[in-house]
């Protein structure tokens, strides 16, 4: 095959770059305007590597209007008392992304739709308005029966636990509020780890090394601290 003499993306500048998602060469500029925008960049490509690096250095603090759900307190306790529950959102959130190859954007709007509904379960009232695209959808949903599997066996703990009998440690009965502050404090992690553009994989990436899949590492991770 004949080599290009002009970028296949703008038809216009001389391709230098090999892109591994275009499968070609294209040209410098297409290569940093367009990744992870139009282009669905391996996490391999050595000038994606170079650009996150690069971002991370130079990283300006995420401006307060750009914070989900700027208005809630998380508690300072949240992360010694439910790291458990923490761990485990974190667990499904890298399996699932590794699954159907979510972007840091299907991971934030699932966190935040399903952040809204335990915000109105606390209130007395349920409404829930899962993301309208498929992917966010379904992590939504694996999320929120991932909460209903953990909150049934805490339950079957407890009353295993007053079974057994007077001594026997068991732990205090999940809160929606502790539900609702730990998919915000997922959420937050979510948006300052990641450069904002929709086809970034920049936490979800992070969340697969830190919980790697059981046949590489059967060992538990801990959860990424802030």
């Amino acid at each position: 095959m004949a080599q290009r003499h002009d970028c296949p993306i703008c038809g216009k500048r001389k391709p230098e770059r090999f892109c591994p998602a275009k499968g070609e060469k294209i040209c410098a500029v297409c290569c940093g305007t367009e990744r992870e925008v139009t282009l669905d960049c391996p996490a391999g490509c050595s000038y994606l590597i170079a650009a996150h690096r690069y971002e991370q250095e130079h990283r300006k603090p995420l401006a307060e209007i750009e914070l989900p759900f700027r208005d809630v307190q998380v508690s300072r306790d949240l992360f010694h008392n439910r790291q458990d529950l923490l761990s485990g959102l974190s667990v499904t959130l890298a399996t699932f992304s590794r699954q159907y190859k979510l972007t840091d954007a299907d991971v934030l709007a699932a966190l935040s739709s399903l952040a809204e509904t335990y915000r109105t379960l606390i209130s007395g009232i349920l409404y829930e308005n899962p993301p309208a695209a498929p992917a966010p959808h379904a992590l939504y949903a694996a999320l929120g029966q991932f909460v209903q599997d953990f909150k049934k066996q805490e339950t079957e703990r407890a009353g295993f636990s007053t079974l057994s009998g007077a001594g026997t440690y068991s732990p205090p009965s999940l809160k929606d509020a502790e539900v609702f502050q730990s998919l915000v404090f997922l959420a937050r992690l979510c948006r300052t780890r990641t450069n904002g553009r929709p086809r970034a994989r920049i936490f979800v990436e992070l969340l697969q090394e830190q919980f790697p899949a059981p046949e590489a590492q059967p060992e538990v991770s801990r959860i990424i601290a802030p």
